[in-house]
Formats: structure tokens, C-alpha cells, sequence
């Protein structure tokens, strides 16, 4: 395949032992600096399998405010052909990471990334043979059963396309229909779902979306309470998938009100509310609640556990440059198995708001990767909610001390699993087991304005524990049936004791 290198700001970053932690005893959690300077302010972030984080910026702010070793730099650091950004990604099921679009002369370009071992050398490839058939920015990327990739909308692009490419650009007339004045269809939240279809969600209403045949099967009720899509952004996630994996769940929470991003209004509050669906429902409706404050701009990451940890944003305004104000620190847990009205927990809050162009990600320790902010169109340091180049980490509450003799350790698991495949893991943990031990399967997606593009995580169907000796017990797991509950790739596989995530461990799994 012929190629060429495409520029743009890239910073791997292998995630070590925090050197600061800040812990009040009154809420749950615990914040952590990780890197005092990270060069940029990554708004594009993902977590690869040699546990190193790509976090990638805007090529046109100049250059990194890292010094790198030698070797490490391009000799030029204004080299940046394409000043592209607002893309989308996807990882493939190779443990590649394909990008696709962006702004500028980057809109049609199609690049790849493969990871590499800590302190390797590896870098962006443009594609030279194939491109999209459509201009792509504000798009979203989702894999599918048999490891290709849909590309969902994008600004003036009301369709959606594939890698490798079919037939070129399809319409999908939802997406203009849904587009209102200041558009609010962007990044469309795409979840696959267990029966194969896509739920696509954008404004304030959804499609289930037969990717085989390029049709709309199925159109689910409006979610009240306004636009949740960029530029009016909340955030959504399928909760985890487990038992017989023929019951979907969709969250969408939080967003700005209609009207914000037309008036540039910093101070219109954000929406509190919550829509929770079961997207595989003959029946399906919308059960509301609400968050304790409003969020826009706020991400939601899967937990091992199933929890839904709700991080990052701002209580007023709308996304854009200098467009919001009172930054939310205070993450919330979302705990789906409670009743309504029970499924919120306040945690401690953090110090640095983490506002426009900010991400959060699940680090294969169980903690939670914060990157970014910049609210400004370049870097701004001595401005409100200045540019921010601190990484942190957030450890939910199942990472505290009092918990460490409950924390499994994963000591043996398959590097390679098939589908339908039954498998043992092999745990220690320091205290007898009670109950069950889960396994719990979560991909490592793409995290970009509020969105995790991919996001997964599956519970697998495991046996009682059985002890095996010095303290380790060995669990009976069967892998997902097929690629519609799990798509091919690389997973971070957990061991999950009384609600308590080990270490995870990466495997890859397909046919």
C-alpha cells in the first residue's frame, strides 16, 4: 500500500505511578498528577495495548511545549502538511488505530497508526491509494461484526461510508432531519448493538440502522429535553452487555440548552436530565431522571464494573471556543443496577477544569486518564479556564485502601481467544473469594468531545470460582458468541472481586 507520513502533534505516553495525590475524606475517589506538562492539550485520546496513550492536538498551535529527547522530534517542528483536527478513529481488529477525516485539506484523508512497544518509534500514515468519498468532519467512527468501520455524518455530510470502502457514500436523510439551526447532529452517538444493528443517535432522537443493507429498520421515540449533540453535547454509553447479550441499554445524559451555541451565551445552564433506553425493547421508551446539577461537555467512560463514571464539562454554555463557563468538577457515578432516584453518587471533586477539548479514558489499572482543555482557539495560558497541559488520574472508589485485599490479580489468561471459546483465568487475591468472580471484557476506544467512539464492555459468562492453591482460584469464562456482541480486536480483560477490578490483561479476540 503506498503511503506517506502525515503530520500532526502526537505525543505516546506510557502511564506510570502518580506522583500527587489528592484525596478529601468526605466524597469517594481520588485525584492524581500524572505529567506536569504534556507538551499539548490532547483533545484526542486513546489507549493502545502496549498500555500507552496516544493523545494528538491540533497541528496549527505551533509547536509542542515538551522538549522530547533526541530522536524523538521531527526536525522541523513547523512540519505539519495537514493542520487537520475534529476527527474520527476507530481501532481495527489488528490493534491498529484508523483515522478518518478532520478539517482542511485533511476532510477526505483516511491515516493509521500502529502502536508500538514504550520509548519504539512509530507515527501516523496517510493512506495514498484510498480516500473517503465524502469531506468528514465531526464524524463518528464505530467497528463492526466483521472488523470493518462505519463513518457516521460529519458537517455537510448527511451520510455514511465505510473502511474498506463499498459503494463510496450512502444518504442517510436522519441526519439532515435532525440538523436544526445550529446543526446539533454532529458526532452522532453510534453504538452497535448485540443484534447487529447501530443505534444512531443525534439531536434529540434515534435510528436503529441496518448496516448490511443501508437502511433504517426501526425509529425510537424523541428524547426530551433539547439537543445532546454537538455543538450542544452531553454524553452517551451502552451499558455494559452481559447474560444472554439480547438486551441493549443506551444512556444519554446532560447537553446545552437550544439557542446557546447561536448566542454564544457562556451562562444558559446546561441540561441535568438523563434519557435511559432499551434499545432492543419491542416497546421501547425513554426513563428520565435526573443528574444532581446540569453538565455539558462531560464524558462517560465504563467502569470494569459496569459503572458509568460521568467526568469533565461545565454546568453553562455550549461547545466552541470561549462558549461556557462554571466548570463541573464534581465527577458522578452512575450506577445502572439501582432504582431511579438511587443511581447517582457524588465523588470528590477536581481542582482543574476540564472543559472544551478535554477527554477522559479507562486505563487498563482501572484508574481513569484526564487530558485537555483548551476553551481558547490557540493556546492561552494566563486566560478564564487557560489552556491545560496537566494529565491526571481519577481512582474510583474501588481502588481505595480499604479495598486492596479484595483487588484480584489476574495470573494467568489466554493471549488469543475465539469466539464461543471456553477458557480459564487464573486469579490471587489475598482474601477468600465470596461469591462470584466476574470477568469483564472492555474495549479501549476513541475519546474525543464527550464522546468514547466504540466504547464497549462485556460481561462474560463464567463458573463459580474454583481454588487452585497458595490463594489462587481458577474461573471457567466463555468468550461472546460473535463479533455483533463483541467486534474483533484487542480487550482489556478484568477480574472483578465484590465490585473490585484487577489489573487488566490484553487480549485479542475474533474468529
Amino acid at each position: 500500500m503506498d503511503s506517506s507520513v502525515s503530520q500532526q502533534w502526537l505525543l505516546l505516553l506510557l502511564v506510570s505511578t502518580a506522583v500527587i495525590v489528592f484525596a478529601p475524606a468526605d466524597l469517594p475517589g481520588t485525584w492524581e498528577l500524572l505529567v506536569e506538562n504534556a507538551g499539548i492539550s490532547s483533545m484526542h485520546t486513546a489507549v493502545t495495548r502496549f498500555n500507552t496513550v496516544v493523545l494528538l492536538d491540533r497541528t496549527n498551535i505551533g509547536p509542542s511545549r515538551k522538549m522530547l529527547r533526541k530522536g524523538h522530534c521531527r526536525s522541523d517542528p513547523n512540519d505539519a502538511v495537514l493542520k487537520h483536527d475534529c476527527y474520527a478513529h476507530s481501532f481495527l481488529p489488528d490493534g491498529s488505530l484508523l483515522q478518518t477525516g478532520g478539517d482542511l485539506d485533511g476532510i477526505k484523508k483516511i491515516r493509521k497508526f500502529d502502536p508500538c512497544e514504550p520509548n519504539g518509534s512509530c507515527d501516523w500514515v496517510e493512506l495514498a491509494d484510498v480516500e473517503l468519498s465524502a469531506g468528514r468532519w465531526y464524524a463518528t467512527n464505530q467497528i463492526l461484526p466483521d472488523g470493518s468501520v462505519i463513518i457516521v455524518g460529519g458537517r455537510a455530510a448527511n451520510t455514511v461510508e465505510y473502511y474498506p470502502p463499498r459503494t463510496g457514500a450512502v444518504s442517510l436523510n436522519f441526519l439532515a432531519d435532525v440538523e436544526d439551526t445550529q446543526l446539533d447532529n454532529l458526532y452522532p452517538y453510534v453504538h452497535l448493538l448485540p443484534n447487529g444493528h447501530l443505534f444512531i443517535f443525534a439531536n434529540n432522537k434515534a435510528v436503529s440502522y441496518d448496516h448490511v443493507v443501508d437502511k433504517i429498520v426501526r425509529e425510537y421515540p424523541q428524547l426530551d429535553g433539547g439537543p445532546r449533540n454537538y455543538p450542544s453535547a452531553g454524553s452517551s454509553a451502552m451499558l455494559a452487555l452481559d447474560g444472554d447479550y439480547s438486551t441493549a441499554v443506551i444512556v444519554v445524559c446532560g447537553g446545552a440548552q437550544y439557542g446557546a451555541f447561536i448566542q454564544m451565551s457562556t451562562d444558559t445552564p446546561a441540561h441535568g436530565s438523563c434519557g435511559r433506553i432499551v434499545a432492543t425493547s419491542p416497546d421501547p421508551v425513554w426513563q428520565m431522571e435526573d443528574m444532581p446539577f446540569g453538565r455539558i461537555m462531560g464524558d462517560m467512560v465504563m467502569l470494569p464494573t459496569g459503572d458509568v463514571l460521568i467526568i469533565n464539562g461545565a454546568q453553562a454554555g455550549t461547545q466552541g471556543f470561549e462558549q461556557a463557563s462554571n466548570p463541573c468538577l464534581y465527577p458522578l457515578l452512575y450506577r445502572p443496577d439501582q432504582p431511579v432516584g438511587l443511581r447517582f453518587m457524588t465523588l470528590n471533586p477536581g481542582t482543574v477544569p476540564r472543559m472544551y477539548h478535554s477527554t477522559a479514558n479507562l486505563l487498563p489499572d482501572g484508574r481513569v486518564l484526564i487530558a485537555g482543555s483548551n476553551p481558547h482557539y490557540f493556546y492561552k495560558f494566563n486566560a478564564e479556564f487557560a489552556t491545560e497541559l496537566r494529565l491526571e488520574a481519577f481512582s474510583p472508589e474501588y481502588l481505595g485502601p480499604d479495598r486492596a485485599n479484595l483487588r484480584p490479580v489476574i495470573e494467568g489468561v489466554p493471549e488469543t481467544v475465539r469466539y464461543g471459546e471456553r477458557f480459564d483465568v487464573l486469579v490471587s487475591v489475598s482474601l477468600s473469594v465470596v461469591g462470584i468472580v466476574e470477568v469483564n471484557l472492555g474495549n479501549a476506544p476513541f475519546a474525543t468531545h464527550s464522546f468514547s467512539q466504540g466504547q464497549r464492555l462485556v460481561k462474560l459468562a463464567v463458573t463459580p470460582s474454583v481454588p487452585d492453591g497458595d490463594g489462587r482460584y481458577r474461573i471457567s469464562c466463555t468468550a461472546p458468541p460473535n463479533g455483533m456482541v463483541a467486534p474483533p480486536g484487542y480487550y482489556m480483560a478484568f477480574a472483578v472481586n465484590q465490585g473490585v477490578p484487577s489489573v487488566a490483561r490484553w487480549i485479542h479476540l475474533g474468529s
